[in-house]
C-alpha cells in the first residue's frame, strides 16, 4: 500500500509545497500540514530513523480514492515568531501569510472552492486557529477571496496542540517545556530571555484559544495528545498533556499517539503507533468533505448576492431623494451659482407632481371660461 521509496520532493523551506498530487486527474481535496515551535516543513514529519517523509511517501495511497493533493507549510517558526514585537501580533503576521498564499496556490488552479484538511503540530495549530479566524472575520467586497479559506475548511488534525488555556500560569509553563522539548539546549542555556518572551506572551496564545471556540462547531476536529512523557533534563514530563491537548468536547474527537511530543508527527512506516488513526481521520474527512463544503459554498453565494441586492436597494432608494434647498433658492427657477441639485422624482412622486399640475390646469381652463 505504501511506497517509502517513491522519490523525494525538494521542499521549500517557506511557503507552500506540493508534496503529493493525484496527477493526472484532478484534486478533489487539499491536505495541508503545518509545522509548530523550531519546526520545518520536512524535518516535522519526518522519521529520524527511517527517513521516511510520510506526507508524500505512505499517505498519498490512502487517500488515493478521495484523489487528494497534500502540501506542506513552512515559515519563520524560531521562538520570536510566537512573540509580540513592536506591539504586533506575529503569530497574526504568520496566519495572514499562509491565507494568502494558500489563497493563491488555489486560485490560479481554479480551485478555490476545493475543502480543505488541516493537520498541525504543537504550536502550528494556533497558527492554523488564527489563519482560520482571520478568514472568517473578512466581509470586504475587494477581499472576499481570503475568506475561500474558512468557507472551504472542513476538518483540522491537531497533533500535541495546546488548547485548554484558563490557567495563565499553567500556559506558561507549558510553553517553557515546549521550548525545551523543540530547541537545542545550548540555545536556551545561552539565550533564557527568547523562553522568558514566550512566555510573557501567553494571553496572545489563550485569546487565540477563545476566538477559535465560537467558529470550532463548524469544523470536524480531531485532537491527538502525546502517550510519552519526555525527557527533560532528567525529568520525565508530558509537554502538552492529555488535559490540554484532547479537551473533552461535544462531537469532537480524541485519541493518544503512543510517541512523546517531537516524535508524535513522525511516522517510520504504516505500521507506526498512531499512523492509522491520523491517516483514517484525513481519509474519513477527504471522503465527507466534498459534498459538505460544496452546500457551504452554495450558501455563502446566495448570503453574497442577498448583501449585494440589499447593498443596491439602498442605493437606488437614497438616489430618489430630494435634496433639501436652502430658502434662497427656488424650485422651478433658472440656473445660478449655489443652486442645489434635485435628484429625479420616484414613480409616486411623479404621480403627485402631476397630479397637481392637472389641478391647476383645469382651475385656470374654469377661470378664463
Amino acid at each position: 500500500m505504501s511506497n517509502p521509496s517513491r522519490q523525494r520532493i525538494p521542499v521549500n523551506r517557506f511557503g507552500l509545497t506540493e508534496v503529493a498530487s493525484p496527477s493526472p486527474v484532478k484534486a478533489e481535496v487539499d491536505v495541508v500540514f503545518v509545522h509548530g515551535l523550531n519546526g520545518d516543513p520536512h524535518n516535522t514529519w519526518t522519521s529520524e530513523t527511517t527517513k521516511v517523509f510520510w506526507p508524500s511517501q505512505i499517505l498519498p495511497p490512502i487517500l488515493e480514492e478521495e484523489k487528494a493533493r497534500v502540501l506542506v507549510y513552512g515559515y519563520d517558526a524560531d521562538v520570536t515568531s510566537f512573540t509580540d514585537g513592536a506591539s504586533r501580533d506575529k503569530i497574526h503576521n504568520h496566519a495572514e501569510h499562509l491565507v494568502a498564499e494558500l489563497v493563491a496556490n488555489r486560485r490560479i488552479r481554479r480551485a478555490s472552492e476545493r475543502p480543505i484538511i488541516w493537520i498541525a503540530h504543537s504550536l502550528g495549530g494556533l497558527v492554523v486557529k488564527r489563519a482560520l479566524i482571520y478568514s472568517s472575520e473578512i466581509r470586504g467586497v475587494k477581499t472576499e477571496h481570503l475568506r475561500s479559506i474558512f468557507v472551504s475548511t472542513f476538518g483540522i488534525l491537531f497533533l500535541g496542540t495546546p488548547h485548554h488555556g484558563s490557567d495563565i500560569a499553567q500556559w506558561g509553563n507549558r510553553l517553557e517545556w515546549i521550548c525545551s522539548a523543540v530547541l537545542p539546549k545550548k540555545l536556551i542555556d545561552t539565550q533564557p530571555q527568547l523562553v522568558d518572551a514566550l512566555k510573557s506572551n501567553n494571553e496572545t496564545l489563550q485569546n487565540i484559544d477563545r476566538q477559535f471556540i465560537q467558529i470550532m462547531s463548524r469544523f470536524h476536529i480531531y485532537f491527538f495528545h502525546e502517550g510519552k512523557p519526555t525527557n527533560l533534563k532528567g525529568t520525565l514530563k508530558f509537554i502538552v498533556d492529555e488535559t490540554s491537548a484532547s479537551p473533552t468536547v461535544q462531537d469532537v474527537e480524541r485519541a493518544v499517539i503512543q510517541a512523546d511530543h517531537s516524535h508524535m508527527c513522525k511516522f517510520e512506516n504504516e505500521n507506526a503507533p498512531g499512523f492509522d488513526l491520523v491517516a483514517e481521520g484525513i481519509q474519513r474527512y477527504a471522503e465527507e468533505a466534498l459534498g459538505k463544503v460544496k452546500q457551504r459554498w452554495d450558501a455563502e453565494k446566495k448570503e453574497r448576492s442577498s448583501a449585494k441586492q440589499a447593498e443596491a436597494a439602498e442605493l437606488v432608494s437614497g438616489s430618489v431623494k430630494v435634496t433639501p434647498q436652502s430658502e434662497s433658492t427656488s424650485s422651478f427657477g433658472d440656473s445660478s451659482l449655489g443652486r442645489q441639485q434635485k435628484a429625479l422624482p420616484s414613480t409616486e412622486s411623479q404621480a403627485r407632481f402631476d397630479e397637481q399640475f392637472e389641478v391647476e390646469d383645469v382651475t385656470r381652463e374654469k377661470d378664463m371660461a
